[in-house]
């Protein structure tokens, strides 16, 4: 990295900001002191420069000695026996510092840094102030009693701005509020009358960088007393490196300084130095992580933000709701204004018990209008869930499907059917928008009060839909509810103009500064609509999960139906080969012994005889290929498919020459258009379509000359996701199909003709193709002129 890309102190502006590394600063706030400890030994391995100001002892005779120099042994006792657990309950520890010969009392704020140093950061007592269990509770009781009493967040928020302010004696303390974009707003406020009110103003999401949010989140609870502060660099001796809490301990002998005889010709600031040692030279180590430091040093933007604010001090306390950032207590004062250790626990406790009552307070708020929503929605989700139909469901009742999430159009996309319903963009548009949507979703849900700004073709139709709640219904359909808010404009009052000044540098580069004003500046905001509350949103996804119940109760009865058909067929399918192969023998004797009186007794029988036998004869031989067809039908719902690669114009040329000779090459001609694609399929099943088909064109056609015409619509050249079937056509010129006989040719044993006209036939043959088409997962149907001749297609997977 060059030295230019690094972000310090001294070259941080609004550009690069959110890369400043805020819990590295390598200095401190002056009104303490600052001792980086050695675990192993409790060796002073890092000081502040300030021990002169504060103690009368430059930091130089500091360095590298055991902390005893400052504290007696009880003391020393009490941080060694927490050392293996946590500091928490010991803060603040009560320390008496020895300096010149007299004691100064300091609180002590203990703690175990990143970098597994331990931390010791001295401020001076407050005389003042009692530090015991009776004042604690005399400073919070009466506050906590009040929080417990309100029912909403709104008076939450007005009593813990009043309390604080009471407690810390603060000329302003606010809520701050995060929305989702990160921006900010001042929902309470409590002041010196004669300040500017803050309340309702907005803050841009820019005002507080990543890693500061991510810094309120560890570190509750930031004071600064007063902004016009010289940061106090952190000096160094050559440390050891920090040992991790399961160490082992070594010799608890001071440590000998090798620092500077000045701060100015010490160890950088920022950075301790690895031990050095005379065979080669010392490596730096890591900065010194700061995050949990009550004084660490604050960042030049944030100063600079606070001076133009008009702050000379402040506090800020986190408010954390699930985890994450929810939004501050911000405490300013137009002095300089140092609060206690004392107070600033309380402070930090009240600011847990508001985070811990926002779930419940948020949820109370518009509790009327809350709870009347919920009951709508109940009882349309109790409607939708008992419903056969789901399209019936969602649509019966339309104006309680938009009254459960407040909505004022919404559509519903079944299977790629839209229905639209109140004010709704046009069809085509919200097709595109779905294909738009697709991907979008987190956890089937996607909701935004500003479409525009994230699909901008939105701005066509924003008066209707600037708001979008979508839901999609599963993962592996095309089935979405979609609801729509209007657009409503909105005067947005923001704490001085949002958009910073800027500054052009000599190198073209830009800079931005923390803005000046903090005057009432407001804004129009147009392409949003009035937000999705979460118990809105909380009743789209329980229908959501009603809408599932419909559909997994359909695939269970679908799939009920599907197995009692598969079992029915295979009994069907065993009941038609047993029946025939049990036909077959008295038939075949019925055949034989009418053959044999033909030929034994024919002289005897007079004519009348003779063509009663001759018929009998006829008909066992028809009844006989009847049952090999329905034999024949059976079999194919039971037998595996021989799957294979077919060149289809090999196989219709085959086809093609069994019918050359059988039936000669005059008048007949069967002919390929255009080369056929290679297939996936049954060569002997589909050579019996085929054979079917053009035979079919040949025997039904009363042509002189007559032709079959075998075709693939798509070409070869096509890509393969356009679409997943080959479709072929069998075409003649043969006497057609009637059209009222069209629905019922592939039905068993349907014949349009007498038995004898024609050439005769059982009526499977159709049959049977339909049903190898089918075990293809393919389909098959027919067009027909009457006297011109018919086109039969048929699909195959490709």
């Amino acid at each position: 990295m060059n030295l230019q890309d690094v972000i310090t102190a001294d070259n941080v502006n609004l550009t690069n900001c959110d890369r400043e590394p805020i819990h590295i600063p390598g200095s401190i706030q002056p009104h303490g002191i600052l001792l980086v400890l050695s675990e192993r030994d409790l060796a002073i391995l890092q000081i502040s420069n300030n021990t002169e100001t504060l103690l009368g002892i430059p930091p130089e005779n500091l360095l590298g000695q055991h902390l005893s120099i400052l504290l007696e042994p009880d003391m020393i006792a009490a941080i060694t026996g927490c050392i293996q657990g946590d500091f928490e309950h010991l803060n603040p520890l009560k320390l008496l510092v020895r300096a010149l010969g007299k004691s100064t009392e300091f609180n002590g704020v203990i703690h175990r840094s990143p970098q597994n140093y331990l931390i010791l950061e001295l401020e001076p007592c407050n005389l003042e102030t009692v530090s015991s269990f009776v004042n604690f509770y005399t400073l919070t009781r009466g506050t906590l009693t009040k929080l417990q009493q309100v029912s909403n967040l709104s008076e939450l928020s007005a009593i813990i701005v009043t309390e604080v302010r009471k407690i810390t004696g603060f000329d302003r303390v606010m809520v701050y509020r995060f929305d989702t974009t990160g921006s900010g707003e001042v929902i309470a406020e409590d002041k010196l009358e004669k300040l500017e009110p803050y309340l309702g103003l907005h803050y841009p999401d820019t005002d507080i960088p990543k890693q500061a949010r991510h810094l309120y989140i560890l570190n509750p609870l930031r004071l600064i007393p007063d902004v016009n502060y010289q940061r106090v660099p952190i000096i160094s001796s050559s440390p050891s490196p920090p040992s991790s809490p399961s160490s082992s301990s070594s010799s608890s002998s001071p440590s000998s300084s090798s620092s500077s005889s000045s701060p100015s010709s010490s160890s950088s600031p920022s950075s301790p130095s690895s031990p050095s040692s005379s065979s080669s030279p010392s490596s730096p180590t890591p900065p010194l992580d700061l995050t949990f430091s009550v004084l660490r040093s604050v960042s030049p933007i944030h100063i600079e933000y606070l001076k133009n604010m008009g702050a000379q001090a402040s506090m800020s306390i986190s408010l954390i709701k699930n985890n994450k950032l929810w939004g501050l207590i911000a405490c300013h004062h137009h002095t300089p204004r140092f609060v206690p250790y004392e107070i600033r626990t309380i402070c930090e406790f009240l600011g847990k018990v508001m985070s811990l009552e926002l779930i419940s307070k948020e949820e109370n708020e518009n509790l009327d209008s809350k709870l009347q929503l919920k009951s709508i929605q109940t009882k349309f989700i109790d409607t939708v869930a008992r419903s056969q139909d789901l399209t019936d469901a969602l649509v019966q009742d339309r104006a309680t499907l938009l009254k459960i999430v407040n909505a004022e159009g919404a559509a519903v996309c079944l299977d790629g059917h839209l229905m639209l319903i109140g004010k709704t963009p046009k069809e085509s548009d919200i097709h595109d928008l779905i294909a738009w949507l697709n991907g979008k979703f987190h956890n089937y849900l996607f909701v935004t009060d500003s479409l525009p700004q994230q699909y901008p073709p939105a701005m066509e139709f924003k008066e209707v839909a600037s708001g979008l709640l979508a839901l999609s219904i599963t993962r592996i359909s095309n089935n979405y509810v979609l609801w729509f808010r209007p657009e409503r404009l909105q005067q947005v009052s923001w704490a001085g103009n949002p958009q910073k000044p800027t500054k052009i540098e000599p190198d073209g580069s830009l800079t931005i500064f923390p803005r000046q004003s903090f005057k009432l500046w407001q804004e129009t905001v147009s392409g949003t609509s009035s937000p999705w509350e979460q118990y809105e949103i909380d009743g789209a996804m329980e229908l959501r999960s009603a809408i599932v119940g419909i559909v997994l109760r359909k695939a269970d009865e679908l799939a009920a139906i599907n197995l009692e058909l598969q079992r029915s067929n295979n009994e069907l399918d065993a009941f038609s080969y047993i029946a025939s192969h049990d036909l077959k023998e008295p038939l075949r004797g019925i055949h034989n012994y009418s053959t044999f009186l033909l030929e034994d007794y024919a002289n005897v029988l007079d004519g009348e005889g003779i063509s009663k036998l001759e018929t009998l004869v006829r008909l066992t031989k028809r009844m006989e290929d009847i049952i090999n067809s329905l034999l024949h039908f059976s079999r194919l719902g039971r037998q595996e498919l021989n799957m294979q690669l077919i060149d289809f114009n090999e196989l219709v040329k085959n086809v093609a020459e069994v019918f050359r000779m059988s039936l000669g090459d005059a008048n007949i001609n069967i002919r390929i258009p255009k080369p056929l694609p290679t297939i996936r399929g049954d060569r002997i099943l589909l050579e019996e379509v085929l054979t079917n088909l053009i035979g079919n064109g040949f025997k039904y056609n009363d042509s002189h000359e007559k032709w079959v015409e075998v075709e693939c619509l798509e070409s070869q050249n096509q890509p393969q996701d356009a679409s997943p079937f080959w479709t072929f056509s069998v075409r003649d010129n043969g006497i057609g199909i009637r059209k009222k006989h069209l629905e019922t040719i592939f039905r068993i044993f349907k014949r349009l003709h007498a038995p004898g006209k024609y050439g005769g036939g059982t009526g499977a043959g159709l049959t049977i193709v339909k049903k190898i088409i089918e075990r293809h997962d393919g389909k098959i149907w027919v067009e027909s002129t009457y006297g011109q001749g018919s086109i039969f297609y048929f699909t195959l997977p490709r």
